[in-house]
């Protein structure tokens, strides 16, 4: 199972001083935190894509390509590639170029972004969100499959003869995730292709989750790819610790109170209560996030969010320990303990090459008989 941390770049205010980063501070910042993410011992590091004040991560492969020359173990990632603004054709490019120079560290999470006016900045219609979605996807995969492409489509130029550059590292393209809060529309994509399935998981109820990730596995078995059981799933989350809990909720109280996303809305105790957010010690995240198992099954990823709200570098950096150091160790124990052997682990680079190794020996042997 992998754990790491995800970003949507934001710059906020910290209620504490009343001063916002700038934009050089919270770049720098994503990537010292990314660093330190290897450093005690997490798997992925996963920044989102916006375009809009008060974001900062508008070129993705520009931010993770430095981190990859910075890194050697840490699993570079988006919690949102736009899949729906995107030309399918930059896409295949750009994620199969930062590939090659993470030597295979690298997969990517479609999604559609949370920003309505992101769409005519780009040429496009809100309203063909869900169908743009579909066809610049079925566009990306046979791109990177595919070494001389035609195609015509609704919502762009028809290609004719045209090849990718650079092709996936060793032909096997990055292990995609498709990204969802609330659209069963993206979990049926997800489904139909064999690919992964990442609920976002901050916001909504448990029930909601269930539902969404219940339907993915459903269609994932239905189209042949394996077991429900095996279906490759990921979850977002949102932590905050102190080693004492009371510590902990009085610290984080007036980052929540005037976060942008929930400030001024429930309190703190109702949304940690309806929903995934945990604000407390290190064995409190632990258990509610085993707990998480019991409504999706086993999964294979699981990413918090901790760099948000305004909270400063200083302190993301010693949630970050205390993540690394005390509850990452006993979640991949437990989980592991708890995994049937029939479930898959996290998808890799270079378990992608071996099975598709193994498949082109089973083949010919079938055809050798």
């Amino acid at each position: 199972m992998q754990f790491g941390v995800f970003t949507v770049g934001d710059v906020t205010v910290d209620p504490t001083t009343g001063r916002p980063p700038s934009e050089h501070e919270r770049i720098k910042a994503m990537v010292a935190i990314a660093l330190k993410a290897e450093e005690v011992g997490l798997d992925v590091f996963a920044t989102g894509e916006h375009h809009n004040p008060p974001f900062v991560p508008s070129s993705p492969t520009t931010l993770l390509g430095y981190i990859a020359a910075r890194t050697e173990r840490l699993l570079l990632s988006t919690s949102t590639t736009l899949i729906t603004t995107n030309d399918p054709v930059k896409i295949a490019e750009d994620y199969a170029m930062l590939q090659h120079l993470a030597d295979g560290r690298v997969d990517l999470m479609m999604g559609r972004g949370n920003t309505g006016p992101v769409y005519p900045w780009f040429g496009q219609d809100i309203r063909n969100g869900i169908p743009l979605a579909i066809e610049n996807y079925d566009l990306l995969r046979r791109l990177w499959r595919e070494d001389v492409v035609d195609w015509e489509g609704k919502f762009r130029t028809p290609l004719q003869s045209f090849t990718s550059t650079p092709r996936p590292l060793d032909g096997v393209p990055p292990f995609v995730w498709h990204g969802s809060i609330r659209s069963p529309e993206i979990a049926e994509q997800a489904a139909y292709y064999g690919d992964g399935f990442f609920a976002n998981h901050i916001f909504w109820p448990k029930e909601h989750t269930q539902r969404m990730v219940g339907l993915y596995r459903q269609r994932y078995a239905h189209y042949g790819h394996g077991s429900p059981e095996q279906a490759i799933v990921g979850l977002g989350g949102q932590v905050f610790m102190r080693r004492n809990s009371q510590d902990a909720v009085r610290e984080f109280r007036p980052y929540f109170d005037n976060a942008p996303v929930y400030g001024h809305g429930p309190s703190l105790e109702e949304f940690t209560r309806e929903t995934p957010l945990t604000v407390g010690s290190p064995q409190q995240v632990i258990d509610r996030t085993l707990g998480f198992r019991e409504y999706v099954g086993d999964y294979q990823r699981q990413l918090f969010l901790m760099d948000h709200a305004g909270l400063p570098l200083k302190t993301v950096l010693e949630q970050l320990d205390l993540l690394g150091e005390e509850v990452v160790p006993v979640l991949r124990k437990e989980f592991d303990s708890l995994r049937p052997a029939h479930v898959p682990a996290a998808p890799t680079h270079a378990a992608l090459v071996a099975a598709r190794d193994a498949a082109a020996d089973r083949a010919g042997a079938e055809g050798g008989r």
